[in-house]
């Protein structure tokens, strides 16, 4: 299949409306004509935390969302991305629980990496765990197995809970592998078609590394899983957290990566009225990339920009996000910290909130996002120009919880009467019609309180102008007569 070059939803299976069956039924009374490059579903599978990142498997749909038959139906008008968490499963798993239970004599050992597999004689070493990029303090936790009463260390990359509720798959059994096998067959019987491999960075575990983007190895194990991919027609997207050059090597390798890098340099150009930033990171970045402003997690910061943000304006900038309600998500690893110590790793807030609420200032932003080359993803959240939940953050005490409102059906016709709404629904018709999109971009010479970006194929051209100083976007085309015409966003 070929992705196609239009705007993209991300929204949880609940979140428009409770369920799926509802969800495609909002998309198509409200949104048939806006997101024709697809709906991103983040995980609907059964799970026992961390929102669905934890899932038990990959082969049934949580029953309180509903079932691959509504998987199956969105799919009938919008091509489905779904999430592979392809470094974990949960420890409910009927896998790991197995396990649990039957120790190293239970069928399912082999899919996780019992200790001995990283150190021969299964005992850590702190020297070598000192060098990994840690997302918890210890990259394993400790089980007792029920049949024995012995205690197993099992390697675990994430997890908030301890023992983590998130337990690593060893990608060099042969037994993973015909797991990842049956989860794309089945993704492929249920009319996916673009599958996104979240924390593909962490699967390699290797003595004397960081444990996260280890290479060559890394390489093996994407041409593997990208073969099996293609054999069913289905594309991949990588997801991988990182300093800017290894999202830059997996394009080189032909992979679609995420560029986590503008959704802060949109920020910055926003609130610092300068677009010099901006202009010079697109003049070299690769295209074959999904473009983002919002998610479930946060703005990336770091490891994203590293060498590319000077951390004293960016302390500055997070002030000011700060001020305007958003929490931080913070690097763990001391090692992985700027040498001033600065550890941001994520700006948590509703995009629309962290621009002040201000809908020029907003759509500016969605206009940027929308001429620079990509597929151009928009999170529910940022669809509604929601505001930060504060609420759900101070219920749950979960800083991400700020971007995560669940919207119910009478909140969703409130939010598409929002002028904001509208003039954003208006600009991604554009950005999903007008065929120049699919020519050749350019971006031309511009003050530093302004960007003009200019797209051109054939007879059909666009250039989008934004005055840094009042917000005001204005994008100026030839219509379907050849005449000059002008689009106020």
């Amino acid at each position: 299949m070929t992705v196609k070059n239009q705007v993209q939803l991300i929204t949880y299976p609940d979140s428009l409306g409770g369920d799926l069956k509802t969800l495609n039924d909002v998309l198509l009374e409200h949104f048939s004509d806006i997101f024709k490059g697809g709906v991103h579903i983040l995980p609907p599978f059964p799970s026992s935390g961390d929102r669905g990142f934890a899932p038990l498997t990959y082969l049934e749909i949580e029953p309180s969302f509903g079932t691959w038959d509504d998987i199956r139906e969105i799919g009938e008008n919008f091509d489905v991305l779904v999430d592979l968490m392809v470094n974990h499963i949960s420890r409910q798993s009927e896998y790991f629980q197995d396990f649990l239970k039957n120790g190293r004599k239970s069928k399912y050992a082999d899919l996780f990496i019992t200790l001995d597999k990283i150190w021969e004689d299964g005992k850590p070493i702190k020297e070598d765990i000192d060098k990994m990029f840690l997302r918890r303090s210890l990259p394993y936790s400790t089980f007792t197995i029920e049949e024995t009463g012995e205690e197993e260390k099992v390697w675990t990359t994430f997890g908030k809970t301890d023992p983590s509720e998130q337990i690593d798959f060893d990608i060099h059994s042969p037994k993973v592998k015909q797991l990842l096998k049956d989860f794309f067959t089945n993704f492929k019987e249920n009319n996916v078609k673009i599958v996104r491999l979240d924390a593909v960075g962490y699967v390699i575990k290797k003595l004397g590394t960081s444990c996260f983007f280890v290479e060559p190895e890394i390489y093996d194990f994407l041409d593997w899983i990208m073969e099996l991919a293609q054999s069913l027609n289905i594309e991949l997207l990588p997801e991988v957290h990182s300093h800017y050059s290894i999202q830059y090597k997996l394009s080189e390798h032909g992979c679609w990566i995420y560029d986590f890098i503008l959704p802060y340099r949109v920020l910055d150009t926003l609130i610092n009225k300068n677009s010099e930033e901006l202009l010079k990171y697109l003049e070299n970045r690769p295209h074959k990339q999904f473009t983002m402003l919002d998610c479930h997690d946060g703005v990336p910061v770091k490891p994203d920009l590293d060498d590319m943000i000077n951390t004293n304006d960016a302390r500055e900038l997070v002030d000011v996000c700060l001020a305007r309600g958003s929490n931080l998500s913070l690097i763990l690893s001391d090692e992985h910290k700027a040498p001033d110590g600065f550890d941001v790793h994520q700006i948590r807030c509703s995009y629309y909130s962290v621009l002040n609420c201000d809908d020029d200032a907003y759509l500016a932003a969605r206009a940027i996002q929308f001429f620079v080359p990509g597929v151009p993803q928009v999170y529910y959240v940022g669809l509604l120009a929601g505001e930060n939940d504060l609420e759900r953050v101070a219920i749950t005490g979960e800083g991400r919880e700020i971007n995560r409102h669940n919207y119910t059906l009478e909140e969703i016709e409130q939010s598409l009467r929002k002028e904001v709404v509208q003039r954003l629904l208006e600009l991604i018709r554009f950005r999903n019609e007008y065929d120049a999109f699919n020519g050749t971009f350019t971006i031309l010479d511009s003050a530093k309180d302004e960007i003009r970006l200019s797209w051109k194929k054939d007879e059909k051209s666009c250039t989008l102008w934004i005055d840094l100083k009042t917000n005001q976007s204005v994008i100026y085309y030839l219509d379907t007569d050849g005449r000059e015409a002008q689009f106020v966003v």
